[in-house]
């Protein structure tokens, strides 16, 4: 891929052409670029030129650290691009719609943005756990009231059943022993 064809796989997979900031990163790109030595012979960093003629890292961070190869960069080749070899490690200037393969560096993730993220999963379980638990005390309590309403509703019915009984047996006694019905016989017993 050309350089600007890199960029942009490399903004699309939330990255950027790497940067190479100290002996160390270099000698890890270098151990892994090996790897893929037989494809390409190198890689597209992402050092460029910027308006006043200055080189930085395309994050924008100071070039602290070269490891250019000998002779390089040549003043006529400014508005070049950087690769980095494969095999060596240096690094030297080629046409930027040169194909060569090209290296991703992603932010690293930090433990404060882990917990961040793990904060906004736990907040969700939370979350939902205490709607769960508060639509289980709900129904708790509405099936609680039905129950209560259908007993209150049942012993009332029992209450009536057994008023509506007891007002039924009361005119089935016999009369010539209920003394509030026989007024005669009470007059003649008063006097």
């Amino acid at each position: 891929m050309s350089w600007a064809q890199s960029v942009t796989q490399c903004i699309q997979s939330g990255g950027m052409l790497t940067s190479v900031e100290d002996p160390t990163e270099s000698n890890f790109l270098v151990e892994h670029a090996d790897l893929y030595s037989s494809k390409t012979s190198g890689f597209w960093i992402g050092i460029y030129r910027n308006v006043n003629g200055q080189l930085l890292w395309q994050d924008n961070g100071a070039l602290d650290f070269v490891n250019w190869g000998e002779g390089q960069p040549l003043e006529d080749q400014l508005d070049y691009c950087v690769e980095l070899s494969a095999s060596t490690g240096y690094w030297s200037v080629l046409p930027c719609s040169s194909q060569k393969g090209f290296i991703c560096k992603k932010p690293k993730i930090t433990d404060v943005e882990k917990d961040k993220a793990n904060g906004h999963l736990n907040m969700w379980m939370l979350l939902t756990l205490v709607v769960i638990i508060l639509l289980g005390v709900g129904f708790m309590i509405y099936f609680a009231l039905r129950i209560r309403t259908r007993g209150q509703a049942a012993r009332e019915e029992r209450w009536c059943s057994t008023q509506t009984e007891h007002s039924q047996a009361l005119p089935g006694r016999d009369k010539e022993s209920d003394s509030t019905n026989d007024t005669p016989k009470n007059e003649h017993s008063v006097v």
